[in-house]
Formats: C-alpha cells, structure tokens, sequence
C-alpha cells in the first residue's frame, strides 16, 4: 500500500522545528503540520545508547495527549554516540572543536529514535548509522566551525555541510539517519502504522 493512500483522511504533525526534518517530510510528498515538542529532554543518567534516544523521542510524544482520531505525531532525537559517549548538541565554539577533533580518524554511531504516536497507539523505532571521519587537521575544524556554526547539530557537525564533503571517508547505513531521520525506516514504519 502507498503511503499517501493510507494519509489521504490523516494529519501529520511533526513535533520539531528542524529545517531538515522539514524538508525530508516535504521531500516526501506528504503534507503535515510543525507543531514542536517543548518538554525537558532530560534522561536517567544510567540509559545508554539508543535507549536514550528511545526515551527522548517518547518523552516528546507524551507532551501529546488529546490527538484527535485522524492525528499522527512524528517526534524524533538523534545523538552522536562515540567512544561510548553521547555526543549532543555543542554550546560554544571550544566545545564544538572538542567534539569534532574526537571524532577526527575515528568511526562513531549516529543514533535517531523516531516515536509515532496516534489517539489509540504508539510506535518507538531507531536506526543507527556509523560514520568514519578521515583525520581532520586543527585549521579544517575551525574553519568549519567558524563558518558553518554548526551549534544546533549532536555532534557538532552536519554531514550534508563542508565537513562531510572533505572529511567522511565512509558511511554504513542510512545517510538520513545522519542528517536526522531515517526516511527509508520511517516510510515503512509509517506504513506499517497506518495499515
């Protein structure tokens, strides 16, 4: 079944202000509303991995109570987990070159969690990408920072910026993942929760 069969009576809600999740539903070809999640992301110190992911994305579900018979929330959480240690968003400059010099001739795990959520059910899935940086040196990683500010990203970087073009060397898994969110997963699993 096509997915904008089954949306033909459904209404959409993205619960994230991302210019890139956005753009991926829009690219999609399926007509939704932004309606951003604003809860604490907080998370029990002793989740690893995607557990934390899985927490975050249904913590954001949850500020969704009264959804109407046709609604559908899409909220997500991406983390950058390397060496195993989450890698968030950076708050400063320092921090991000911190970040991105950690991941310099390494490879590291890009984990998004998506939760979809209607009236009467609720879906957690994650998808995990692992992505192998080629040594960086200290000038590439503050003229990417300086320029790019790449202050809203986990992980202090966006593989579709400069970065990505001249620093990954190798990918495994979804490359939407790594931008922030599985696509090709959500499709299916969109699918799987509307039939």
């Amino acid at each position: 079944m096509l997915l904008h069969k089954l949306l033909e009576d459904k209404k959409i809600i993205l619960a994230s202000n991302s210019p890139r999740r956005k753009q991926f539903l829009t690219d999609l070809g399926i007509s939704f509303e932004v309606k951003p999640s604003n809860v604490d992301e907080t998370y029990p110190e002793d989740l690893k991995h995607s557990q934390i992911t899985d927490f975050i994305a249904n913590v954001k579900a949850s500020g969704f109570e009264n959804l109407k018979d046709n609604e559908i929330v899409i909220t997500s959480d991406t983390l950058v987990w390397n060496e195993k240690i989450v890698l968030g968003k950076p708050q400063n400059a320092n921090e991000a070159f911190c970040m991105i010099k950690g991941l310099s001739n390494k490879t590291h795990e890009v984990i998004s969690s998506v939760c979809l959520k209607s009236k009467h059910n609720s879906k957690t899935f994650n998808a995990i990408t692992f992505v192998t940086f080629s040594e960086l040196t200290d000038d590439e990683i503050w003229y990417y920072i300086n320029t790019f500010k790449p202050f809203d990203k986990a992980g202090a970087y966006g593989i579709q910026e400069w970065i990505g073009l001249i620093g990954i060397s190798e990918i495994k898994g979804s490359y939407t993942n790594v931008v922030g969110l599985p696509m090709e997963k959500l499709y299916h699993e969109l699918i799987d929760f509307l039939q």
